[in-house]
């Protein structure tokens, strides 16, 4: 595959990555807030599907093609920008998976809760502090991965 190809797949991937991430942070953020069981359900059941429709091939295309652009560019995987890159993008894995796992068990709540006709429960409320705090520790990083790929400081 030639390099513009690389490129353009991984640039499309990572704006696949980062509008999924954003969307359905900002959905399901929202939804809590409202503390109705009804939207809540909704939205954690498509929060959790968006991350296997979307957002989990995207973070696989995104680590395969830096690697294929690393190789077709000729360029040492051990250069500043791209080493910080690949160890950010792992500690932010670090934070997702995590934060896959919370969302799966809020919709099970929240399913739960909406056929029981009952309020969440205080677990749904703890995993929601830790989702709110995990994303906020990804999202500066990924801004930070972004900054490397473009600026590519020395």
């Amino acid at each position: 595959m030639d390099y513009l190809t690389l490129k353009a797949i991984h640039i499309i991937s990572s704006t696949v990555l980062f509008g999924t991430g954003m969307g359905s942070a900002f959905f399901l953020f929202m939804a809590n807030r409202r503390k109705e069981v009804a939207g809540i359900a909704f939205a954690t059941r498509h929060v959790v599907i968006a991350d296997w429709i979307f957002t989990t091939p995207s973070v696989v295309i995104q680590l395969v093609t830096g690697l294929a652009l690393i190789h077709a560019g000729g360029i040492d995987i051990t250069t500043h920008w791209i080493k910080w890159g690949l160890i950010l993008y792992f500690v932010v894995g670090a934070c997702w998976l995590p934060v896959v796992w919370i969302q799966i068990k809020m919709r099970n709540l929240a399913k739960q809760a909406m056929e029981n006709n009952s309020e969440l429960s205080e677990q749904y409320w703890l995993y929601d502090k830790w989702w709110i705090t995990l994303g906020s520790l990804a999202f500066p990083i990924v801004l930070v991965i972004f900054y490397l790929m473009v600026f590519k400081p020395q």
